[in-house]
This record gives structure tokens, sequence and C-alpha cells, in this order.
């Protein structure tokens, strides 16, 4: 199977029905983003999350994040609770992954056993209306574990092998998002990105002192 890239720029619909197709078939897209490009599977299918796994060469003992079209979405994936509304309803869509107990009845495949997910509503309005369309959508950086994570689609779909379909939306930020975890108490940023531990505060959500650039 060849690699197949369409033009999302140029035609945005067709982009995004063929995206749905090969989602809703078990299959694996490259995806523009807000931060970078990513692996994405659908969220529900754990045969395609293990594929995913398999392309970027992570364990599954390691985790991958869901993509939502919102925050009524994500309430499908993750238990949600005031601190996630307040986040959600300040900072979403943008680049910020909330990290929450995975709700009752969604599977485990995610990675580290899938007691915990990571959210995120991207601020990219064809990833968010792909996730209306078809579902939560998982996703990691489209590179192999432990390597750069490419620019553009080209660099993004020869990254992680061949016979895939991509989605070009033009060179992405290559900025990561910030990783929040709200099991933790206080709440604890496990990767600083775009969003500061000032903004996460300024929304009425402590973070340990520990995990704050600032606190230095």
């Amino acid at each position: 199977m060849t690699t197949r890239i369409i033009d999302a720029l140029v035609d945005s619909a067709a982009a995004l029905a063929a995206a749905a197709l090969e989602l809703r078939s078990g299959g694996v897209v490259i995806l523009p983003t807000d931060t970078v490009y990513g692996l994405t599977a659908l969220a529900s299918d754990g045969v395609a999350v293990g594929d995913l796994f398999e392309r970027k060469g992570r364990s599954a003992d390691r985790r991958v994040a869901v993509l939502v079209a919102d925050a009524d979405q994500a309430q499908l994936v993750v238990t949600a609770g005031q601190a996630f509304s307040l986040l959600a309803g300040a900072l979403w869509p943008g680049p910020l992954t909330i990290v929450c107990d995975r709700a009752d009845g969604f599977g485990p495949w995610l990675g580290e056993g899938g007691a915990t997910v990571g959210v995120r509503c991207p601020d990219h309005d064809l990833v968010r209306a792909l996730a209306a369309e078809v579902g939560p959508i998982a996703t990691t950086s489209a590179n192999r574990a432990g390597e750069p994570t490419p620019a553009d689609a080209a660099g993004a779909a020869s990254a992680v092998g061949g016979g895939l379909l991509v989605l070009d939306g033009g060179p992405c930020a290559g900025l990561p998002s910030t990783v929040l975890d709200l099991t933790a108490d206080p709440a604890r940023i496990l990767r600083l990105g775009v969003v500061s531990a000032a903004q996460i505060r300024r929304v009425g959500v402590a973070t340990a002192a520990e995990t704050e650039p600032d606190a230095r």
C-alpha cells in the first residue's frame, strides 16, 4: 500500500471524508494539529490503537493521548470534575492535554493499563470536525519514539513508514502541548509546553510548586 497525501488546505471536505472513512475502517492516519503532526487512530478501536503503538515504536507501558471535538465529548473518555471544567472552559481549544481518570466502559488499550487518559481539544478546525464525525481520536506525535518530530506532512509520513493516509495541513507550529495531571493533588505538570503554569493558575487550578518553571 502506498502513502496517500491529501492537501487539506485545498479541499478540507475531501480530506475530512477520506480521514473519517480510513479511521472507521480501522486505519491509522497522519493529521495536522495546532502543535505537531499526529499519528492517529480511533480511540475506541483497540486493534487500530495497537497498530499506532507499533508504528510509533512505543511500548504499551506508555500512554497516548486522545483528541476530542469539545469538552462534552471528552467526558466519554474521562471522568471530569470541577478543575477539568475550569481548564476546558478557559484554555480549550488549545495546546493543553488534561490527564484524568478513565471513564467507565472506555477501553484500557491507550497504554499504562488505561487507568488514566490525557485528553485535548485542539485549536484546529479540521481535527475537531473529524472528532465530531467519528468520535474521540487516539494520537501521538508522528515520529518514531525518541526521534525528532517532523514539522511537515511529508516528513511525518516518512518518519513512521509508508502506506498511510496523510492530511497535509501545511507546516505545524512544532511546539508541544502542556500536559497537566489532574489525578494528582495538587495538579502536576507532566510536560511544560505552550500553556504556562501561570495560565493554569489564573483559571483557579493550583499546581505543584516543583513543576512550575518560575518556582526555581
